[in-house]
């Protein structure tokens, strides 16, 4: 794992909300949400379905149709607030400054064209000044650096001539095409087996490493959290619940959910040991929670009066691995039973 970049951060997202419009009121899909990523850091947004991070990234991406609206905060990238430009301004962001490999390539490759014929729209729309011969040769050296065999040859194949992974990677290809930024990795292995799933991480490592490029990666797989990224937040019920080193929050987690989240997977170190589910379901966010959304399914602070009725406070707790955030009223409390230091 590289360590993260320093510096002033390539994207900065405060006071996020996103909501949509329903017959009932607005339902806040993100709610208040901030977070930072810095050039050549690697962020995993984690959480079970329903909890917000697919609306997160595309809210980034300027994607949310109506009935759905940003309603609050700032995305600044790279200086630039995002927040209520023009579709004509976002489509010079989009694919040139900020990419998105989607979960399921052969849904967001067009299947009756060549991969040639997309990298190369995908080269030209931010580069029109480029030749159509030129963008199919850098077509060529974009599946080579995404170690596609044959690349000359299989450019002019259609999709479905691709296995899963492989398209992966022209999917990985086509975001890099244009030198962006920040790469927005919704699910990227989902419907990958497991050697495909470490092939995929190794190359978005490797182009990470070759390029300086930020990587947002959102993942319900805590394993891939632990292997890829530097730095973890966990979304539930639209809210960052907890942030920090990945190292720190994996191996010493203080919010009950990410506890409960981890123990839900099996782990070689707990052989034997009988996996907890968590009960229940994220609640409904039609009626926004007026204490901590968790408190129903919490084995911990379940049923405790502050739970229900206060929306809890980030907590600082300094760790060996740097610094994380809990939105919890007993973070302090469970922090001390790891030894951890909660900050003044």
């Amino acid at each position: 794992m590289s360590t993260p970049a320093n510096g002033a951060p390539l994207l900065d997202v405060r006071g996020l909300t996103t909501e949509f419009a329903t017959r009932t009121g607005a339902v806040a899909a993100v709610r208040d949400v901030s977070l930072t990523v810095r050039r050549g850091e690697k962020v995993a947004i984690v959480g079970e379905s329903g909890c917000g991070k697919s609306t997160l990234a595309l809210s980034i991406l300027g994607l949310i149709d109506k009935p759905g609206r940003i309603a609050a905060g700032e995305l600044v990238l790279d200086g630039r607030n995002l927040v209520g430009l023009r579709e004509s301004a976002m489509k010079s962001i989009r694919g040139k400054v900020v990419s998105l490999i989607f979960q399921d390539p052969m849904g967001a490759l067009d299947p009756i064209q060549t991969i040639g014929a997309q990298m190369i729209d995908a080269l030209r729309r931010h580069q029109p000044g480029l030749s159509r011969k030129a963008a199919r040769a850098r077509a060529v050296e974009l599946l080579r650096e995404v170690e596609v065999p044959a690349a000359e040859r299989r450019l002019d194949d259609y999709p479905h001539h691709y296995s899963g992974g492989m398209r992966q990677r022209v999917m990985i290809a086509i975001a890099l095409a244009n030198s962006p930024d920040l790469i927005i990795a919704d699910e990227p292995t989902t419907a990958l087996d497991v050697t495909t799933q470490a092939q995929v991480l190794s190359l978005l490592e490797r182009v990470v490493a070759d390029h300086g490029v930020a990587v947002l990666l959102i993942t319900h797989n805590l394993g891939v959290v632990a292997e890829f990224c530097d730095v973890v937040q966990v979304m539930y019920a639209g809210r960052i619940v907890e942030r920090g080193p990945t190292e720190a929050i994996l191996a010493k987690p203080t919010h009950p959910y990410t506890q409960a989240l981890l123990e839900s997977i099996p782990d070689p170190a707990r052989i034997g040991t009988r996996l907890r589910a968590i009960p229940g379901m994220p609640p409904d966010l039609s009626a926004t929670p007026t204490g901590c959304a968790f408190e129903p399914r919490c084995f911990f602070g379940n049923g405790r009066e502050i739970c229900r009725t206060h929306q809890p406070a980030p907590v600082a707790i300094e760790t060996p691995a740097g610094p994380s955030l809990v939105e919890c009223h007993f973070a302090a409390e469970r922090a001390a039973r790891t030894n951890e230091v909660v900050a003044s």
